[in-house]
């Protein structure tokens, strides 16, 4: 006779359907919901004065444009300093290195280094390269300690995508005479792009945002010079110059300048996202030699 109880695994698959659709879809509305209120709070404030007008200590209505300006400056020189080691890193890891206890070792340090709060790197990096190495409050000095953050991030993201590439098409490289250098160049490296760059923009989105390395490193003053590329100037940036309005600030709109500049990193955010996507694309198209 058969079995009552018996659930048909159609039943059960279009159920399993149904809850994932719901998951992903509440997480949607929670981005969409704290995305509306930043914006709805934050865009009447933005203006071409605020994005580029100098920031305030006493009165009201300053801006950010020094800050704005810091923001992308210390990201960049952190992911210059941070991408040639780490990419380097990840493709030794994923190509030539072995399975042996020091491998091992190296990927559980790289592991337990992402995991360190950021504090804590700030506190490394004042004593580093503030304070021995003499470099005070500076842009250099945030730039490098935030490298410290990216680093062990972009090592993992670049070993996981390259070892997503299928093992034929290194077989087919070198079986055509190519050497493994460029087998990596040639085909590892165009195949696992897409991943890599996901995770660079990730890195990159969490660099822009960060504010503990920062305040301890790069300080919260700006140079009155706009833009100021003096790698010895102080580097407050964006996320720092909020928590400074929030926390310490006199400014009597400190509210309103604190919506503005959330708006403001969402909206470069999101803009810094999709123009990295897109060069990361046609970075892809160049190396793979395609032109679709």
């Amino acid at each position: 006779m058969k079995d009552k109880r018996f659930i048909s695994p159609k039943l059960i698959d279009q159920a399993a359907d149904i809850v994932l659709w719901l998951a992903g879809l509440v997480i949607l509305g929670i981005l969409a919901a704290f995305l509306s209120y930043i914006l709805y709070k934050g865009l009447p404030v933005l203006s071409w004065d605020f994005v580029t007008g100098m920031s305030t200590d006493v009165r009201a209505g300053g801006g950010v444009g020094p800050q704005l300006f810091n923001s992308f400056y210390i990201l960049f020189l952190s992911m210059l300093f941070s991408i040639p080691v780490a990419v380097g890193a990840g493709i030794y890891l994923a190509e030539y290195a072995g399975h042996s206890k020091l491998t091992d070792l190296i990927r559980l340090s790289t592991e337990s280094l992402a995991t360190v709060p950021s504090i804590v790197l700030g506190l490394f990096g004042m004593i580093i390269f503030v304070n021995t190495l003499g470099l005070g409050f500076s842009i250099i000095g945030g730039a490098l300690t935030l490298s410290l953050l990216n680093i062990p991030v972009i090592v993992r993201v670049t070993e996981e995508a390259i070892r997503t590439v299928p093992a034929q098409y290194r077989e087919a490289s070198l079986a055509l005479g190519a050497t493994k250098w460029q087998t990596i160049w040639r085909v590892v490296l165009p195949t696992a792009l897409p991943g890599m760059i996901t995770g660079l923009t990730l890195t990159a989105g969490r660099a822009l945002g960060e504010s503990a390395i920062l305040i301890f490193t790069a300080g919260t003053t700006v140079s009155r010079v706009l833009p100021d590329p003096n790698l010895l100037a102080a580097g407050e940036t964006l996320a720092v110059h909020m928590w400074y309005v929030m926390a310490v600030g006199l400014v009597p709109d400190r509210i309103e300048i604190a919506n503005g500049i959330g708006a403001l990193l969402v909206i470069t955010i999101l803009i810094f996202n999709m123009v990295f996507t897109i060069l990361g694309r046609l970075l892809q198209r160049r190396l793979s030699g395609t032109n679709s």
